[in-house]
């Protein structure tokens, strides 16, 4: 007994000895923060005191333990706010963040959060959780920053908020270069990646894993329970770039773009939902490049993309490619899927042109088509017919497939052996999930190699025993619930908070009207109840605003003299605006409307309707490196103008362009000189899926008699356009349009009185950006 009571009183002297007691100190400011990190040993806990902490670098250097981490948190998470030029670097072993806030700045540094502090110091075993990054742009969309950096191993960066990331380069990126990076088992879990608006080019990923130049590399990071909401940067949410990498169980809602497998081999796409839109031509699913992977498990819904936005994209590769462009899709598995009224699910030799071997290098043709590659127990449905369930870009003779059923509503399509049209029904689970009403009658799931591996099915059931083809292996499933954002994120933070009403504003004169556009709230609404306005300086429309004749039937004129060059209204970032049956006039040497000539951090919005617009230099101004997600002219007349719509100042031909979406519907365009309609997207960027133009129902008379290039609406680089409806009179052209035939360049009903052709070229010379 005398042992055991010695061993006991032993005990508690080394539990109470000052090196296994945790302390806990408070900071205040920049200083104390940066002290208390010196002096920091494992177990300690550094608490940041509420308030704002403006352009703060915080170099978060310590060594925990795994049972006594060091912690640096918010003394109440979301209440200690980075703002100005701050950020967060961290190097070390078992460091824990928590709580913080990121908010009207940007970094002054590559990044906003890294796990490293130079190729020396790395952090190991640290997570940062709890967060959240909102609209931290740098000033000007062509600057690249991330927003989270990893490099180390076994690093966590889970139940944040991101959104808003409106300059180039990904939200989140794993670093690989060097052996300390690679088989680095990071985690990225339970995030909320919130809406991030489209680019305008390359560059815009939500999440890259890797790079080109490493990509043959081992990452083994995990990317699981995550919620993509909007996430419409570019073309690829997520593009792996590594091997061996995991996506599970992830929600991609509403976003304009894919999962891509871009560079490298082996990874796993497992029990993952893809939501898209009727409304949406733009969102994808999965999109395939190279070897080993495996896709199992998913679901994908309401989906309308077409090529490298298709539900599922199996792409051609390159023969002998370079690393950094297409290998081709070999000894792949996609098993066990489920998709439910998406148009042509399956999309196969996605990316063949070899129709383009005179204008590309053989280094560009995409000739290579999957090969050795299983395509089975997959379930598709529609409620409506579908003519090309399987689109053929190429041939389909690599592919095996193995037991899948389609329910096509009798619509008959070029099938294949091993997809095999039955008649079943679906039940609704919940808001978008649809699930079989009972197992498919009489038919047996395939049993490939390894497929003991699928143990489980989509919503976590086994696959033990009873196994049933499609993401589902039940028939009285339980809902996901995937729709509950609380699941996601922090949860101290409201991703959605209630809107204020919009306010109206009635203003008799000119004074009132420029205070009224100074002080108003964002999507207020402007009534102009007076004859003219007189306008000596720029508007600034830095908010949601609509301006509009409060009686339309009798249209206010707003009329701008100020300074040769300079706008009426200023587009500045987040700047959204409305003009509604209005007259605007001009000097003739000023500008209607234009983005800042620079720090374009954000991308603006512009929608005329039922409005005059006339003697102006320029119509409207893009300057380089601003863009708009959307500009819309309706019923609209623009007339004697020197310059039209010029979006043509992204001339590096790096895949950029200044608007997402140009619509001109049903306007009249008489007497405007020049750059009627110029837009432009250069160099040869295969994955941009964007400019977008629409011209319908217009009228052009008298214009274009100062286009150099001979060509009325200039379109050169933009992929997708459609002229239709309008009519072309007496403009002094040699075109009105040179279309790209390859592309989705398209015209029809138009009638042309000596204003010139309209030009199908079928392949158009581009610059090679790789």
């Amino acid at each position: 007994m005398k042992y055991l009571a010695l061993l006991a009183l032993f005990l508690v002297i080394v539990n109470c000895s000052p090196e296994n007691t945790d302390t806990s100190v408070l900071v205040s400011n920049a200083h104390e923060l940066s002290e208390a990190i010196s002096n920091a040993e494992a177990g300690t806990e550094i608490v940041m005191t509420n308030g704002s902490w403006r352009d703060v670098q915080i170099r978060f250097v310590a060594h925990g333990t795994k049972d006594r981490p060091v912690t640096l948190r918010a003394e109440t998470p979301g209440e200690v706010i980075l703002t100005g030029h701050s950020d967060l670097k961290l190097g070390g072993d078992y460091l824990v963040v928590n709580g913080l806030y990121f908010k009207n700045g940007s970094s002054p540094s590559q990044s906003v959060i890294q796990f490293f502090i130079n190729e020396d110091t790395v952090a190991n075993h640290s997570r940062v959780t709890n967060c959240v990054i909102k609209d931290y742009n740098k000033s000007q969309k062509n600057i690249q920053d991330l927003w989270v950096l990893f490099k180390g191993r076994h690093n966590q960066f889970d139940h944040c908020y991101l959104a808003g990331k409106s300059n180039r380069g990904p939200t989140v990126r794993v670093d690989i270069e060097g052996n300390q990076n690679i088989k680095n088992y990071h985690k990225i879990i339970n995030n909320h990646f919130g809406p991030r608006p489209p680019k305008g080019g390359p560059s815009a990923e939500t999440i890259q894993l890797g790079n080109s130049s490493t990509s043959m590399s081992p990452s083994n990071t995990l990317v699981a329970n995550n919620f993509f909401e909007k996430c419409n940067g570019e073309v690829e949410i997520i593009s792996s770039k590594s091997n061996f990498n995991e996506f599970r169980n992830n929600v991609f809602y509403k976003s304009e773009g894919s999962l891509v497998t871009r560079h490298g081999n082996y990874c796993t796409i497992d029990g993952n939902y893809f939501i898209g839109a009727e409304d949406s031509p733009n969102i994808g699913g999965i999109r395939l490049i190279g070897t080993g992977h495996w896709v199992t498990n998913n679901y994908f819904y309401n989906l309308h993309g077409e090529v490298f936005r298709a539900p599922l994209a199996l792409m051609n590769g390159i023969r002998r490619s370079a690393i950094n462009r297409y290998i081709q899709v070999t000894d792949v598995v996609v098993a066990y899927n489920t998709w439910v009224d998406c148009k042509s699910p399956w999309q196969i030799g996605v990316g063949s042109n070899v129709d383009q071997k005179d204008v590309l290098p053989p280094s560009e043709i995409r000739s290579e088509t999957p090969i050795r590659t299983l395509m089975a127990n997959n379930i598709i449905f529609n409620s409506k017919g579908d003519q090309t369930p399987i689109m053929r870009y190429d041939s389909i003779d690599g592919i095996d497939f193995r037991s899948n059923v389609i329910n096509n509503q009798e619509v008959e399509f070029e099938d294949v052996e091993g997809l095999k049209l039955m008649d079943f029904s679906m039940d609704e689970l919940e808001e978008n999930i649809w699930t079989p009403s009972s197992n498919v009658p009489g038919f047996k799931a395939y049993q490939g190699f390894e497929f003991d591996q699928i143990s489980k099915d989509l919503l976590g059931h086994s696959r033990a025993h009873e196994n049933m083809i499609g993401a589902v292996n039940d028939t009285d499933p339980v809902p996901p619930n995937i729709m509950d954002l609380s699941l996601y994120g922090p949860e101290w933070f409201n991703p959605n908070p209630e809107e204020a009403d919009p306010k109206a504003h009635i203003v008799d004169s000119s004074e009132e009207l420029v205070a009224a556009i100074a002080n108003a709230d964002d999507g207020d609404i402007i009534l102009l109840a007076s004859d003219l306005y007189e306008i000596h300086s720029p508007l600034k429309i830095n908010r949601t605003l609509t301006i509009q004749s409060a009686d339309r039937r009798q249209k206010s004129l707003i009329v701008y003299d100020g300074d040769n060059g300079t706008p009426a209204f200023e587009m500045n970032p987040k700047g959204q605006l409305e003009l509604k049956a209005l007259r605007l006039q001009g000097s003739g040497k000023n500008y209607a409307f234009a983005s800042l000539k620079e720090n374009m951090g954000s991308l603006y919005n512009l929608k005329v309707v039922d409005s005059e617009i006339s003697d102006f230099e320029y119509v409207l101004k893009a300057y380089k490196h601003s863009f708009s997600e959307l500009i819309e002219f309706k019923s609209t007349l623009l007339r004697s103008c020197k310059n039209g719509l010029e979006l043509s100042s992204e001339d590096d031909d790096r895949g950029e362009y200044n608007a997402e979406n140009l619509h001109v519907i049903d306007c009249l365009f008489e007497k405007v000189n020049q750059n009627v309609i110029d837009y432009y997207r250069g160099g040869y960027d295969e994955s941009t899926v964007g400019g977008n133009l629409i011209v319908k129902g217009s009228t052009f008379k008298n214009s274009g008699a100062g286009e150099k290039n001979g060509i009325l609406i200039h379109t050169y680089g933009i992929i997708n356009v459609d002229i239709s409806n309008n009519t072309f009179q007496n403009n002094r052209v040699k075109l009105v349009a040179l279309l790209w035939g390859a592309k989705n360049n398209s015209e029809s009903n138009n009638t042309l009185e000596n204003s010139g052709q309209i030009i199908i070229e079928q392949n158009l010379p581009l610059k090679l950006m790789y």
